[in-house]
């Protein structure tokens, strides 16, 4: 099946990433992907198996944290019938299945010790042994391996078997997050947003406003390019303007009526509304004491004047950002502006 996702950049950081992947592909030796969770590290794989000799052959994946450990070793090496409760029949591994071609075992740092043994015999004599059987056979298999993890550490921590990374890291290709790659954030907003609109049936692609590019340039994006491309198209969907989309949310679960965690507390302060206004008394006394501080603190009394007022302003809307804005006689990036120089944007659906 054709991927719908694209290895999309054009970032230095990012490129010297997928030359190394490239000059590696055409060499029959372990390579192992490092990077964080959305940087693309299966693409990544599957650009090192259809750039190398084996692009004919099976391109088998694995991902070693989506199975119970006591199942990982029968995935990957295969059982006899009769082997263990329930293996009706005889099955092949994984290891058998890409024979002659690659193997990427995705999510590596998570195997169990005893699985770490039998697959460095795997990948060091090219035999793997049946659950079950008594023989071993021959297998001729590239591994291309993947972790988010600093996988000396875990050796240091005696988690993780110091020989079979030895074996595995003949070279070891680590992908930039996509905090490192600014310039690549532009280009693959531009993708997704235009695949989306296309999606949905839409007309030009206008793209994004300048205010939008400029946020999503600035985000930290834990989540990295899995992540933009959820926000991308999250944005395009409920944009039903003409024109450049201006409104984007980072957080789908931003609301002021989310529900408390299992410790009872929330992840994110949802504002308070304002005080009810003072007596009459009590706002000269205010004006009395601004007289005595002086103008040279103006600025800051005026700021949290601002604050108060887009607070109050929020909570009367039930935090509708729209309806605030309209109602402020303001623009909706000037309200998102005003909400982002207060620390209010994060706590606002």
């Amino acid at each position: 099946m054709k991927r719908s996702t694209q290895v999309i950049g054009q970032s230095g950081v990012f490129l010297d990433a997928l030359e190394r992947a490239s000059r590696a592909a055409a060499l029959d030796r372990p390579v192992l992907v490092i990077g964080e969770r959305g940087t693309g590290k299966e693409l990544v794989a599957e650009r090192l198996h259809h750039l190398s000799p084996r692009w004919d052959q099976p391109l088998v994946t694995m991902n070693c944290a989506a199975l119970p450990e006591t199942l990982i070793e029968a995935e990957l090496f295969g059982h006899e019938a009769g082997a263990f409760t329930g293996a009706t029949k005889a099955r092949a591994g994984r290891f058998e299945e890409a024979d002659g071609g690659t193997l990427f075992l995705d999510e590596l740092g998570t195997l169990s010790m005893g699985a770490q043994e039998r697959l460095l015999r795997a990948v060091e004599y090219g035999e793997v042994t049946r659950i079950g059987a008594s023989r071993p056979l021959r297998v001729d298999v590239r591994i291309v391996a993947a972790t988010n993890e600093h996988l000396p550490d875990r050796v240091d921590a005696n988690t993780f078997r110091a020989d079979l990374l030895d074996r595995l890291c003949f070279e070891v290709v680590t992908l930039p997050p996509l905090r490192a790659r600014k310039s690549d954030i532009p280009v693959l907003a531009d993708f997704f947003g235009r695949r989306m609109s296309s999606e949905l049936g839409r007309g030009e692609w206008a793209g994004f406003t300048p205010e939008i590019e400029q946020e999503m340039r600035d985000y930290s994006w834990p989540g990295n390019v899995r992540e933009l491309r959820n926000v991308v198209e999250r944005a395009v969907y409920r944009w039903e303007r003409p024109g450049a989309v201006g409104a984007i949310e980072f957080d789908p679960f931003a609301s002021p009526y989310r529900p408390s965690g299992a410790n009872g507390k929330r992840s994110t302060p949802v504002p308070t509304p304002a005080p009810a206004p003072a007596s009459a008394s009590a706002e000269e006394d205010e004006e009395v004491a601004a007289c005595e501080v002086g103008p040279s603190d103006f600025k800051s009394r005026v700021a949290l004047f601002e604050r108060e007022l887009l607070t109050k302003s929020l909570a009367e809307h039930r935090f509708n950002q729209r309806a605030t804005a309209e109602a402020l006689g303001l623009s909706y990036d000037q309200l998102r502006h005003a909400l982002r120089r207060h620390d209010l944007i994060g706590a606002v659906a």
